[in-house]
């Protein structure tokens, strides 16, 4: 199987007391950029992992990701057939 385009995605961290702030950025191959961000917060009772909370907040960034990635391709599938097609969330 050939490999025809490649994304690469940028997650950055940001640990600030007991909140995970994460970023996340991908560039299409037509130039287009999304960003996207996602938090977690851990209960105080909760023991401190660093680790879990980037999970959460990494996974909350890309699932925003994915949203916007969804909504670019159905803007695109709507100009081309001029029908309105419908999202999958």
């Amino acid at each position: 199987m050939q490999t025809l385009v490649g994304w690469h995605i940028e997650m950055e961290f940001q640990e600030e007391g007991d909140r995970t702030r994460a970023a996340a950025m991908v560039r299409l191959g037509d130039g287009t950029e999304f960003r996207a961000h996602g938090t977690a917060n851990r209960h105080p009772s909760d023991p401190d992992q660093l680790r879990v909370g980037e999970e959460i907040a990494g996974a909350r960034a890309l699932m925003d990701l994915a949203s916007q990635l969804l909504q670019k391709a159905h803007t695109e599938i709507d100009e081309v057939s001029g029908r309105t097609s419908r999202p999958i969330h």
